[in-house]
């Protein structure tokens, strides 16, 4: 049987595809260049895993269910001063996730809290982590939805295979009794076994009146931000600033 059939095939079994491409021009490649069988053969396998490593981030992309894709080279952070880009350029490196450590923006609207998340979040995934994004109210629509259905730990195991959760919009639309008491319990599940990235709209003294019960939302406060980085974006709203900058520079 012919050499590059027998080839073809094992690679195929072996699930190798971008090897089954790329042999033969390496082969040649390696001919004119010299290359030892272990430098073709290392070669061959940096592709494979290459490729493999790409196909995972692009999993790992569409599985986060961003509604956009935002990058911290996107983010005009002359606009928020009370921001370090520096501080965020190490966030980025992914040290807060080994540690469980989360994430809390509090800010107005338009102050660009989820930009900053999902920013963030893409950058986890490119390191490597598993990430998932969800708005609070989808959150807590789930959890009461797994909860009437008798099925709240297993929802909660299943979200504890994300490395990061990024909660968007907490406290743009009110919960229920029960709605507030479930979102505590799956706060307090990750506690220090995984991280929350969370953005938010109320200062910390408003929470009370989100979850409705004054030490339930102290002992949720107590957990969040016991190993936490806070962001306060304050002002005028980041995207009017960007539209007017953006304005400028055009009409200039």
């Amino acid at each position: 049987m012919n050499t590059e059939i027998i080839l073809d095939h094992i690679v195929k079994q072996l699930r190798m595809p971008t090897i089954g491409r790329q042999y033969r021009s390496l082969a040649r490649e390696a001919e004119e260049r010299n290359l030892s069988y272990e430098e073709y053969l290392l070669a061959l396998l940096e592709g494979e895993l290459q490729t493999r490593e790409e196909n995972q981030k692009q999993r790992r992309l569409k599985q986060a269910s961003f509604p956009v894709q935002k990058t911290l080279d996107t983010y005009d952070f002359s606009l928020m001063p009370s921001l370090n880009r520096n501080r965020f350029i190490t966030l980025a490196k992914g040290e807060f996730v080994g540690k469980n450590e989360n994430l809390i923006f509090l800010g107005n609207s338009g102050t660009g809290k989820t930009h900053l998340a999902i920013a963030l979040g893409v950058e986890m995934i490119q390191n490597g982590y598993k990430t998932k994004f969800i708005t609070a109210s989808d959150l807590v629509e789930e959890l009461l939805m797994a909860n009437e259905e008798h099925k709240l730990g297993a929802f909660e195991k299943k979200w504890l295979k994300f490395d990061v959760i990024i909660v968007d919009e907490l406290g743009y639309v009110p919960f229920s009794k029960t709605g507030a008491e479930l979102l505590f319990q799956f706060f307090s599940s990750r506690y220090e076994r995984a991280s929350v990235i969370i953005t938010t709209n109320l200062e910390f003294s408003e929470w009370t009146n989100l979850f409705g019960d004054e030490k339930m939302t102290a002992a949720l406060l107590d957990r969040l931000t016991h190993r936490s980085h806070i962001h306060l974006l304050n002002g005028e709203s980041y995207r009017f600033r960007q539209s007017m900058k953006n304005k400028e520079r055009f009409e200039g």
